[in-house]
């Protein structure tokens, strides 16, 4: 198993990709703590994962857009645990709008969740990262974060964000052993994707070299190659996982 006797933390573990990493973890061995604002509906499925496979699973409630709550649970994990290998900066919203009608707090509001959250787990956990000089950190960006997209410069930002701070932290840590890297996927079949009409994800796969939108386990088995000692020599990286769409 990939990730035998490790522990990872994952934000926004309950539902969608999150999901899909934490079943991904778990299968290869990792003990997950998983964050976000609710448990998981699909809590009995990560425990059954975890007893199968000889881990543990816990969910953390936490606003992770706030430093307080942030600092206070990564505490209790890295008290529980002895130390965290993996952190996976999933957390994510949206809220749709042109600039002209968008109200400041819809863009402080997914800033705060997608850009800023990931500053806080990692300035948490990097430290304990540093001082066992092991660890990987994956931050969730997505391909509006490279190349944009109309109707959302809020979450555009957010994600563009979270490829300067993936650059610029993996430059701090690498010394120690400790790799920072993103993924940016593209349109992936989620919640918001299944809103979509016919029509319209037609439109999309028109888009995408490979004619699909991707499946979120695709996105979650790219976050477990760079999680792992597979990538052991991989830092700094932003991987596209969008069907040839950034070529």
């Amino acid at each position: 198993m990939l990730l035998e006797g490790q522990t990872a933390i994952i934000t926004g573990g309950a539902r969608g990709i999150g999901k899909e990493i934490v079943v991904a973890f778990l299968s290869e061995g990792a003990s997950v703590y998983f964050m976000d604002l609710q448990p998981s509906e699909h809590l009995a499925e990560y425990e059954r994962l975890a007893a199968d496979h000889g881990a543990t699973v816990v969910y953390k409630e936490c606003n992770v857009a706030d430093e307080a709550q942030v600092d206070s649970v990564s505490k209790e994990i890295l008290d529980e645990s002895g130390g965290v290998d993996i952190l996976v900066n999933n957390a994510g919203i949206t809220r749709d709008g042109l600039i002209f009608r968008m109200p400041l707090k819809n863009w402080m509001d997914v800033i705060n969740v997608n850009l800023t959250s990931a500053f806080l787990m990692s300035k948490a956990i990097a430290r304990a990262m540093i001082s066992r000089r092991r660890g990987s950190i994956i931050n969730v960006s997505s391909i509006v974060g490279v190349h944009g997209n109309a109707g959302q410069v809020n979450y555009s930002s957010s994600k563009a964000g979270l490829i300067g701070l993936t650059k610029s932290l993996a430059q701090e840590v690498a010394g120690r052993n400790v790799r920072v890297n993103a993924v940016a996927p593209g349109f992936i079949r989620t919640a918001m994707t299944d809103k979509l009409t016919d029509a319209q994800k037609e439109a999309l796969g028109k888009q995408i070299p490979m004619v699909r939108l991707g499946d979120p386990e695709e996105v979650a088995k790219v976050i477990l190659f760079l999680a792992s000692d597979l990538a052991s020599y991989v830092t700094g990286q932003v991987i596209l996982i969008d069907g040839g769409m950034g070529m």
